[in-house]
């Protein structure tokens, strides 16, 4: 793969990421944070983007990708897990949000807010997606050649005349930025929840340099890297000036959320104007998402059932999309963050143990026992999401550290992992074709 290719793969990978939701923490964190920025920066960086990276090598790492990390629990854990979060970041959750707020930005202030408003936008949005992402290998051209490019002109624009026009300065933090800055921007990065979407885009990711050419191991992880470093260095220059933004802005009024922050700001920046740079920006940063999430439900769903073409789950992922993003998404939220809550940290326990498996020569009792842990913890965080109150084991999850920042989970995943080793010293020695069969996975 030539250099320019390496771009623009990871020009594709960045406009996969980034979505509505990138679009609107970083200026809420620049408002909450104020004079803290800087530290409380570096921790959401660090989690919001480089968890989602992590993730993405991890993928790499293993044949057949994400399926092969979960196998290593048991094949029929891994089916489950992955449908589960292919499902709840794709059709029930986060096409269906994406192009909701695509609509709210990008058409809503200049057509105003109706049901036909609303189908009539639908129509002509999924219709797109549904048109790019039957040609998986024409995404690197749709969206690293053109969409990318023209999304980050339009940031850089509204940006570079925002820190010109822009002369508020930065306020003191508030409460949870004051003492730990570095530590509340770690956990806001981290409920991004970015890293459940690098495991259905490694998918896309392989797939795309798999297409170049590129079989060899080495060779994969290399250039998923390379890709990713251009998408991560490109999300983070985008957080930091969006936060930079919501910081000027602070010392005006206070705001009910990023989408608000960012109006006014860019009302006041380019007037009338600005509000159709927003909306371009929002549309094509939401559409690039909605696209990267279909092509990966697409290439998944058609390998797990071979009766399955890759056109009729593209097709079928696309009704579903435009069949809820206009029946409304309360109910939908309900029943799909819970899912998403319970797999987060399952998602991000398998990827640290698939980084650091040498350490334990991948045995499977440190992968089965860790996930136990974990996933008990999981589910009843997820259960909690749905408003279930389970007593005394409630009371269990609350006296665990790390609870009050949704990190429960944590202990016992050290303490089934630590638990797994042990139990794996004990096991007897594979034989030599076991090893082999281990090693080619």
């Amino acid at each position: 793969m030539k250099k320019l290719d390496v771009l623009l793969m990871g020009l594709m990978l960045f406009s996969m990421f980034f979505g509505a939701g990138n679009l609107i923490f970083p200026p809420v964190l620049g408002t909450q944070a104020g004079t803290s920025f800087w530290s409380g920066m570096a921790g959401f960086i660090l989690t919001g983007v480089g968890l989602p990276f992590a993730v993405l090598l991890a993928v790499s790492l293993v044949k057949d990708g994400a399926q092969t990390i979960g196998n290593r629990v048991h094949p029929v854990f891994s089916t489950v897990f992955m449908v589960v979060v292919y499902l709840s970041i794709g059709p029930f959750l986060a096409i269906p949000r994406n192009a909701n707020v695509a609509f709210e930005m990008g058409v809503k202030p200049f057509l105003g807010s109706s049901t036909f408003t609303l189908l009539l936008f639908s129509v002509v949005f999924f219709s797109l997606v549904f048109l790019v992402s039957l040609n998986p290998s024409q995404m690197e051209k749709y969206m690293g050649r053109w969409i990318s490019p023209v999304l980050l002109v339009a940031m850089v624009i509204l940006c570079t005349i925002g820190f010109t026009k822009l002369d508020g300065k930065l306020q003191p933090p508030v409460e949870s930025y004051q003492s730990s800055s570095f530590s509340t921007g770690f956990i806001e990065g981290y409920n991004t929840m970015d890293a459940l979407a690098a495991l259905a885009f490694g998918i896309v990711i392989l797939s795309a340099i798999k297409q170049r050419g590129v079989t060899n191991k080495k060779q994969l992880i290399n250039y998923t890297l390379k890709a990713s470093l251009v998408a991560g260095v490109l999300l983070s220059l985008v957080y930091v000036s969006l936060g930079l933004i919501g910081g000027k802005m602070a010392s005006s009024v206070s705001y009910e959320s990023g989408t608000d922050l960012l109006t006014a700001a860019s009302t006041l920046i380019l007037g009338s104007s600005g509000k159709v740079l927003l909306g371009l920006i929002f549309t094509l940063a939401c559409f690039t998402t909605v696209v990267g999430l279909t092509v990966a439900c697409g290439q998944y769903f058609s390998k797990l059932l071979p009766n399955m073409s890759y056109k009729l789950v593209v097709t079928v992922v696309t009704l579903i999309g435009f069949t809820l993003s206009n029946m409304g998404l309360a109910q939908i939220l309900k029943v799909s963050v819970p899912f998403l809550v319970t797999a987060y940290p399952l998602t991000i326990v398998l990827t640290v143990l698939t980084l650091f498996s040498r350490f334990f020569k991948n045995t499977r009792p440190v992968y089965g026992s860790a996930i136990l842990f974990t996933g008990i913890f999981a589910v009843i965080s997820g259960l909690n999401t749905f408003g279930l109150d389970l007593g005394p084991i409630q009371g269990l999850r609350e006296y665990l550290p790390l609870a009050s920042y949704g990190l429960e989970w944590v202990i016992p995943a050290l303490f089934g992992t630590g638990l797994g080793m042990l139990l794996g010293s004990f096991k007897a020695p594979k034989s030599t074709a076991e090893l082999v069969a281990k090693k080619a996975s």
